[in-house]
């Protein structure tokens, strides 16, 4: 399988993690009978082989093909992240390989503390990258999703050389951080003191997206081995089973 995965935190007050991964995923075929079924193993393994070359995506943000980690131009130099404002995130996917491909994206989002330890109290709810196009370009996997993860597939024949629809247009990181608090009270001499620790303060965001594709040729054969989800493919448009 192919793979690229590109990551790097910023140090910025909420900094970010972009993680960025390509894979292809290709059906690898057996026969039954003793001499016969070894050559034929061989044989598609090494079509295979050559077909892994054929196959790569690339993301695209902001009209621009991704060759190092996402967000990197999302604030101007010198500009502090403002918790309530959307900046622009449009995110696509490009085929740069030679073969069609039917594409899969799967988003993952997350709070991190100063160490890049993954913070499981904090909600990703927070972040919100707004999705665009769902039913008509993009379906969402409700199944394979969670409140961190959310996997989408595009519906459509990605030709080479060609670009999907947006599936993300804007990221804003919710003003309600600065609204959830932790207090304690400490009382001494017949006074109380209130202690309040900011939930958000200190910690960075991540968002982290996976792309990866199948063939064209057996295409739902292909989604089943390489992704593990059964799809239906007709006159070039991708279901859901």
């Amino acid at each position: 399988m192919k793979m690229k995965k590109l990551k790097k935190i910023m140090t910025s007050p909420f900094a970010t993690l972009a993680a960025f991964a390509l894979a292809a995923g290709l059906l690898l075929f057996s026969s039954i009978g003793g001499a016969r079924a070894a050559l034929t193993y061989y044989s598609e393994t090494y079509s295979s082989r050559i077909q892994m070359y054929e196959i790569d995506v690339m993301l695209v943000e902001n009209e621009r093909q991704v060759e190092g980690e996402l967000l990197k131009n999302m604030l101007e130099e010198g500009e502090t992240l403002k918790p309530g404002k959307a900046y622009r995130e449009e995110l696509s996917v490009f085929n740069s390989g030679m073969i069609n491909q039917y594409v899969r994206v799967s988003l993952y989002k997350y709070w991190m503390d100063e160490n890049g330890e993954k913070l499981q109290t904090l909600s990703p709810d927070l972040i919100d990258l707004h999705l665009v196009n769902l039913g008509s370009d993009w379906l969402v996997d409700e199944d394979a999703s969670t409140r961190e993860r959310t996997v989408l597939y595009y519906n459509k024949l990605l030709e080479t050389e060609t670009e999907t629809a947006l599936f993300a247009d804007k990221l804003t990181i919710s003003g309600e951080i600065a609204r959830k608090v932790s207090q304690t009270a400490e009382t001494k001499d017949g006074y109380t003191t209130i202690h309040t620790v900011y939930d958000y303060d200190g910690v960075r965001f991540a968002l982290e997206a996976v792309v990866d594709a199948v063939q064209e040729h057996n295409a739902e054969a292909a989604a089943w081995s390489a992704w593990g989800r059964r799809v239906t493919v007709s006159d070039g448009i991708l279901s859901l089973n």
